[in-house]
């Protein structure tokens, strides 16, 4: 897999096959990047679990805090890591220590690990990096248009306005394929700034 652009296709199939997400990073503070991603996330329909070990106790949008993915009880499709690039590893490694393996790794915007990914993909896993679910579901489904942002998604039609827990077609027709290369611009100026 090139992890430098990922066709659409890739990103609405794991968006599309996917029910449970443990966020490993989440935090119940509602200004930070996690917390929006998450309420996001969950306002959609997916099952999300909150993983932080320093929030044990607590309860972001009314779902659980665990310490650990080994503390999960269910089974679980994706990992989504908002940890800094330095912390992945020790992340897939206990993805990988589960008894049911999670289809999919994705690492959010910034974060990168080129041997995590390939160690979790020789597992048979679908890896992600450097990018935010939130925002290729937004981008996918035309929703992101509404805020006068350009998803490069055409349609005749606007797609409808979601309500609690409603999925949106992630189906609709992006021009060129639609990859964007404003991450990978993002994570460069950031290793700049470093």
């Amino acid at each position: 897999m090139n992890h430098d652009a990922y066709p659409d296709n890739y990103i609405r199939g794991i968006l599309n096959g996917v029910k449970s997400i443990a966020m490993v990073g989440a935090s119940p503070v509602n200004v930070r990047p996690s917390y929006f991603a998450f309420k996001y996330l969950a306002q959609r329909g997916y099952d999300m679990i909150p993983v932080n070990p320093g929030h044990v106790g607590k309860l972001l949008l009314g779902k659980p805090f665990v310490a650990s993915l080994l503390d999960i009880d269910r089974p679980i499709d994706m990992v989504e890591i908002f940890r800094n690039s330095s912390h992945i590893m020790p992340v897939v490694d206990e993805a990988l220590r589960l008894s049911l393996l999670p289809k999919v790794i994705w690492m959010q915007l910034g974060a990168r690990d080129d041997d995590a990914a390939a160690k979790a993909e020789a597992a048979g896993l679908k890896v992600v990096m450097n990018r935010c679910p939130k925002i290729e579901y937004g981008r996918l489904s035309s929703e992101i248009s509404w805020m006068g942002v350009n998803s490069r998604t055409l349609s005749s039609k606007r797609a409808p306005l979601p309500t609690q827990g409603m999925r949106l077609s992630l189906d609709r027709t992006s021009v060129g394929g639609g990859e964007t290369a404003a991450s990978d611009r993002a994570a460069k100026n950031k290793s700049e700034l470093s």
